[in-house]
C-alpha cells in the first residue's frame, strides 16, 4: 500500500477513552453539526426486579438503532445526529441485570453502551424527548432477547413484509441449513432451542397459505427431521424438530435469514463434543467465541469495532472501508461473523499476529501486487552465488533434472517487470552436474540458493530398506473307507426224471450239467460191470457147493466168492461268482467255501480303509529398498520335447525341440514406505509344483503342473503379519456299486455291494509380515 494511504486503529483497548476524547474534541469544535442532544440519564426499580434506564435528551428523538452483544453481554442504542453532553464517562446502575451506562460521540453519532451483569431480555419506547430502555432481570422467563432494530414502532409497522421462500440445503458437514427468503430488507426474527426443536418467530412478516407446510428431510441425513412453517399471531413461526446432539445458530442479510443446525459428535465420557462450522462451499472452520449481533443500517466500521472488542485482537481498517450493513447474526462465532460482514461489503482481511488489517478487496491485491513487483525488481539487481553440492545417497542428474522441469511466470499489471522461474530456479539460475562425483553445480540467487539446499537435503537422505517375508502354508488331509465282497453258489440236483444245475454263468451252468451225465453214465456202467461179475461168481460158488455135496463133502469146504463194490465218481461242480464287487487294493480280506450235497457257497469280504496327512510349509524372504521390486525364486525347469513340421502321426521330416516349464517357489515384491511407517506392498507370490507327465503318443511326454499363485496389494504395518490370500478345499465322495434288490436286504445286503466313501480336504494360506529397516544418515 503506498506511504499516502491513512488507516484508522479499531482496539478494543482504550476503545472507549479514545472515543470519550472524539467526542470533546467534536463538541466543541463543530457545536452546531448534530440536531440532538444526549442531556441526562437516569435510572429507575421496574417491575418483577427490571430496571428502566431513561436518557433525556433536547429535543424529540428521531431514529436509533439497537443490538447487542454476548461477551461481554452489552446493549448499544446507536443515536444519528446526537451530541453527547453527558458530564461523565459512566453512570453507575447496579440494579437488575444493568451494571453501568456510558455514552461516547464520533463523527456526529452518539453510542450509548449499556452494560450487563448477564444476558437480559429487555425492550424500549419513545415517548417525546425521552428513550426508555427496560432492561428485564435475567430470571424472567423469557425465550430470547427482545430487541428492536428501530425506535420508531410506526416504521415497524409500516414495513410488514411476506416470506416468499423456505428452502432446506445440506451442509458439506452434515449440516442443516434453513434459508428463509422474504419480499425485502428489516424482517425481525428471532430463535431459540426449546429442547430438541429449534423455534424461529418472524414478528413483521406473513406466510403465504402455499408456503405454510410440513417438509420431512429426514432423508438428507442432518440433525433436521422435519420442517413446519405456519402463520403465528399476525407473522410466522418456524418449528424445525431435530435428532441427536446438535447446535444451532442463525444469521441475517437483507432479504435472507440462514440457520444453521451443525451436528455434534460425544466424547469418550459422553459429553457433546463440537464437531467445528464449516462454512458452506468452503471447508472452513472458525472456532471463535459465539455472539449475537442485531445491526440494522449500521456503519461497518461500527461493526469492525464491535468484532474486535469480541476477539480481543486490533482491527486495522482502511479509510475506502466505508458503507452501512444490515445483518442477524445469533450465535455464531466472531470469525465467521466477521467474514460474512466483508463478504457483504466486498471487503477482505489480513492477519498479522493480534491485528487484522482489513481494506476493499483490489486495494489489498493491489498492494500485494507492488511488493511482489518490488520484490522482483530487488532480485534483478541482487548477485549471484555458486554453490557445489556432493550428492550422498541419490542421483545428481535426477535432483538437477527436478530443479528445472516445469516453469512458472509472474508478470507485473503494468509488464514491466517480468520473472520467469524454470522449476525451483529463478530466471537468472542454472544448475548442472558432474556425473563422476555425484555433485550438482548451482548457480542463483542468495535466497533460492537456501531454498535448493533446504530441498536437496530433505531428498539426499537414505532411502530405508524393507525386509519381506512371505510364509506359503499348503495342508492336505485324505481320508478313504471301501467295503466290497465277492459271493458264488452253484451246484445241481438230480432228480429221478429232471437235472437241474445253478452257477453264476450259462457256460458254468453246463459244464456242471455235462459233469453230472457223464457221472452218471460212468457210473451206471461200474454197477453193471459189478453186478455182472459178482452174479457170475455166485453161480460159480452155488454150481462148486453141489458138487461138493454131491461128492460126500461139506459145503464149507467151498471158499466163499468176495463181492465186489463198484467204483463210482462224483461230478464236477464249474465254480462261479455270482456277486464279483472286491476292493482294489485291499489289505485285509476273509473268505470261505461250503461243499455239501451237491451245493458249493463260495465268499470273500474284502476291506480298505486310508488316511493321509500333508503339511508343505514354503519360507521366502528377501530385502530391497523403498520403491524398488525385488524378485526372489527357487524351483527346478522342466524340460519336454515338442514336435515341429512333418505330417500327420509325426512323418514327413518333422523336428523334435527341447522346451523347459519353470516349475518354482517365486516371491516378487515391490514396496512403498508411508510416513506413518506402513508398508504398500505389490505382491505376486507363486509356488508351482510337478504333478506329472502326460503322454502324447508320437510326441512324447508334456509335464504337467499344479499352480498356486496370488497377486494382490496391501497396506501393512511394519512388523504385522497378515493373511494375504488363501483356498480351502472340501470333496467329499460317496461310491455304491450293488446289485439290485439284493443289495438292498437287510442284514445281507453288504454281501451284494461295494461301498466307498472318500473325504479330501486341502488348505493353501499365504502370510506376509515387511518390516522396515531403518537406514540411519551418517553425519
Amino acid at each position: 500500500m503506498s506511504a499516502n494511504k491513512v488507516f484508522r486503529r479499531i482496539s478494543r483497548s482504550r476503545a472507549t477513552t479514545a472515543l470519550g476524547l472524539g467526542v470533546w474534541l467534536l463538541s466543541s469544535a463543530f457545536p452546531a453539526c448534530a440536531s440532538n442532544v444526549l442531556q441526562q440519564v437516569t435510572h429507575s426499580p421496574g417491575v418483577n426486579g427490571a430496571v428502566d434506564i431513561t436518557l433525556q435528551f433536547a429535543h424529540p428523538v428521531g431514529d436509533a438503532q439497537v443490538f447487542t452483544t454476548d461477551g461481554p453481554p452489552r446493549i448499544a442504542i446507536d443515536l444519528p445526529d446526537t451530541q453527547n453532553a453527558l458530564p461523565g464517562h459512566k453512570v453507575l446502575v447496579g440494579d437488575g441485570a444493568a451494571s453501568t451506562v456510558s455514552a461516547a460521540q464520533a463523527n456526529g453519532r452518539t453510542r450509548v453502551m449499556v452494560d450487563l451483569f448477564r444476558q437480559a431480555p429487555y425492550q424500549s419506547r419513545i415517548v417525546g424527548n425521552r428513550l426508555i430502555l427496560t432492561v428485564a432481570d435475567s430470571g424472567a422467563k423469557v425465550k430470547g432477547p427482545v430487541m428492536a432494530n428501530s425506535m420508531d414502532p410506526s416504521r415497524r409497522v409500516a414495513g410488514a413484509l411476506n416470506v416468499s421462500n423456505v428452502d432446506f440445503r445440506r451442509g458439506q458437514d452434515g449440516s442443516g441449513r434453513i434459508v428463509l427468503k422474504f419480499s425485502g430488507d428489516g424482517a425481525a426474527a428471532d430463535m431459540r432451542v426449546e429442547g430438541s426443536r429449534v423455534m424461529i418467530d418472524v414478528s413483521n412478516a406473513m406466510i403465504p397459505a402455499n408456503l405454510s407446510k410440513h417438509l420431512d428431510v429426514s432423508d438428507f441425513a442432518t440433525p433436521v427431521k422435519s420442517i413446519d412453517a405456519r402463520e403465528q399471531a399476525g407473522g410466522t413461526r418456524l418449528v424445525i424438530d431435530t435428532s441427536g446432539a446438535f447446535g444451532a445458530s442463525a444469521y441475517q442479510m437483507g432479504n435472507e435469514y440462514v440457520v444453521e443446525v451443525n451436528p455434534k459428535k460425544l466424547d469418550a465420557g459422553g459429553a457433546v463434543a463440537d464437531s467445528g462450522r464449516i462454512q458452506v462451499g468452503a471447508p472452513k472452520k472458525y472456532s471463535g467465541k459465539p455472539a449475537t449481533f442485531n445491526f440494522q443500517d449500521v456503519p461497518v466500521r461500527t461493526v469492525l469495532q464491535l468484532i474486535a472488542e469480541e476477539s480481543g485482537l486490533n482491527v486495522v481498517a482502511a479509510d475506502t472501508v466505508t458503507g452501512n450493513v444490515t445483518l442477524r447474526l445469533i450465535n455464531v462465532p466472531w470469525d465467521q461473523a466477521l467474514d460474512v460482514v466483508l463478504r457483504a461489503k466486498g471487503l477482505d482481511k489480513r492477519q498479522d499476529g493480534g491485528v487484522i488489517w482489513v481494506a476493499p478487496q483490489k486495494e489489498l491485491a493491489d498492494y500485494e501486487q507492488s511488493l511482489a513487483d518490488a520484490r522482483i525488481a530487488i532480485e534483478q539487481r541482487e548477485p549471484t552465488v555458486t554453490e557445489y553440492m556432493p550428492i550422498n545417497y541419490g542421483s545428481a542428474e535426477d535432483i538437477a533434472k527436478l530443479l528445472t522441469d516445469g516453469a512458472k511466470s509472474n508478470q507485473s499489471s503494468g509488464g514491466s517487470n517480468n520473472q520467469t522461474q524454470r522449476g525451483f530456479l529463478s530466471d537468472r539460475g542454472s544448475v548442472s552436474f558432474d556425473k563422476r562425483s555425484n555433485t550438482l553445480l548451482l548457480t542463483d540467487l542468495p535466497r533460492k540458493v537456501e531454498e535448493i539446499k533446504k530441498l536437496v537435503s530433505v531428498l539426499d537422505r537414505p532411502v530405508d530398506q524393507v525386509l519381506i517375508e512371505a510364509r506359503i502354508v499348503i495342508a492336505n488331509e485324505d481320508f478313504a473307507r471301501e467295503l466290497g465282497a465277492r459271493l458264488g453258489i452253484s451246484g445241481f440236483n438230480d432228480g429221478s426224471k429232471t437235472l437241474t444245475t445253478w452257477g453264476d454263468t450259462l457256460d458254468n451252468t453246463l459244464g456242471t450239467q455235462h459233469s453230472v451225465t457223464s457221472t452218471d453214465l460212468s457210473n451206471a456202467n461200474a454197477i453193471a460191470a459189478t453186478n455182472l461179475a459178482n452174479a457170475t461168481a455166485q453161480a460159480a460158488y452155488n454150481a462148486a457147493v453141489a458138487s461138493a455135496i454131491a461128492g460126500g463133502q461139506s459145503a464149507a469146504t467151498v471158499p466163499v466168492p468176495v463181492t465186489q463194490t463198484p467204483t463210482l465218481t462224483v461230478p464236477s461242480i464249474s465254480h462261479g461268482l455270482n456277486v464279483n464287487l472286491p476292493v482294489t487294493g485291499a489289505v485285509g480280506s476273509l473268505a470261505f467255501s461250503i461243499l455239501r450235497g451237491g451245493h458249493a457257497l463260495d465268499l470273500e469280504l474284502t476291506a480298505l480303509q486310508t488316511e493321509g496327512r500333508g503339511e508343505v510349509i514354503s519360507n521366502p524372504r528377501v530385502i530391497t529398498s523403498n520403491q524398488k521390486q525385488a524378485d526372489i525364486k527357487q524351483g527346478d525347469e522342466i524340460g519336454y520335447v515338442t514336435i515341429s513340421g512333418g505330417g500327420a502321426g509325426g512323418a514327413g521330416g518333422t523336428t523334435a525341440n527341447v522346451q523347459f516349464k519353470d516349475v518354482v517357489l517365486e516371491l516378487k515384491v515391490t514396496p512403498t514406505i508411508t510416513h506413518d511407517n506402513r508398508v504398500y506392498m505389490d505382491l505376486d507370490i507363486t509356488k508351482d509344483e510337478l504333478k506329472g507327465f502326460i503322454n502324447v503318443p508320437n510326441f512324447g511326454n508334456v509335464p504337467q503342473i499344479t499352480k498356486r499363485q496370488v497377486t494382490t496389494a496391501a497396506l501393512v504395518d511394519s512388523g504385522q503379519t497378515v493373511v494375504v490370500g488363501g483356498v480351502y478345499e472340501f470333496a467329499k465322495r460317496d461310491d455304491l456299486s450293488k446289485v439290485p434288490f439284493l443289495g438292498d436286504l437287510p442284514g445281507l445286503g453288504f454281501l451284494f455291494r461295494n461301498k466307498n466313501h472318500q473325504a479330501t480336504k486341502a488348505e493353501l494360506l499365504v502370510f506376509v509380515t515387511p518390516k522396515i529397516l531403518e537406514v540411519k544418515q551418517r553425519n
